[in-house]
Order: C-alpha cells, then structure tokens, then sequence
C-alpha cells in the first residue's frame, strides 16, 4: 500500500472522527473545541514524527546504498587494475 493512500485514509478517519464528535459531543461548545484543537494537534504531532521517522528511513538507505556502490566501484577499479598488470604482464 502506497504512503499516500495510508495518508489519505488518515485524514479521512481524522475527519470522520471529528465530526461525529461534533454531533455527539455531551459538552458545550467551547469545551468541544478545545477537545477537538487538542486532538488535532496531538494527530499532527504524530504524523510529523512518522513523517521524520520515515525520511531518516530514507536517508539511512540512500547511505547505505551509497556506500555499497562505493565498495563496488572499488572492487571494479581493483579487477581493471588486475587486468591491466596482467596484460603488461604478457607483453
């Protein structure tokens, strides 16, 4: 499943929730939005540390990805200079 998808399902239930607690809410008002503000902010609160969990998943990989490349161009440039000692050799 996309990231996106699992998004856009968030911030539906979000908005699905919000607005049944609205309808049902036994308190007044001013105490619902407070409530519903706090709520709010704590979902935002956690989607922003997934998020930041989610791009240091990234860069981790983009490191290590790095690095393996890394190693296979010097395994590379090793056999090429294996080769070309080889071929002086003979000559």
């Amino acid at each position: 499943m996309s990231s996106g998808k699992v998004l856009l399902g968030l911030l539906a239930g979000v908005a699905a929730g919000a607005a049944l607690g609205i309808l049902f809410a036994p308190d007044k008002g001013s105490s619902t939005r407070k409530n519903i503000a706090k709520k709010g902010s704590d979902y935002a609160d956690e989607l922003g540390e997934k998020f930041n969990n989610f791009i240091d998943s990234l860069s981790e990989k983009g490191e290590a990805a790095k690095k393996e490349a890394s190693n296979m161009m010097d395994k590379g440039k090793q056999k090429m200079d294996d080769m070309m000692g080889a071929a002086d050799a003979k000559l």
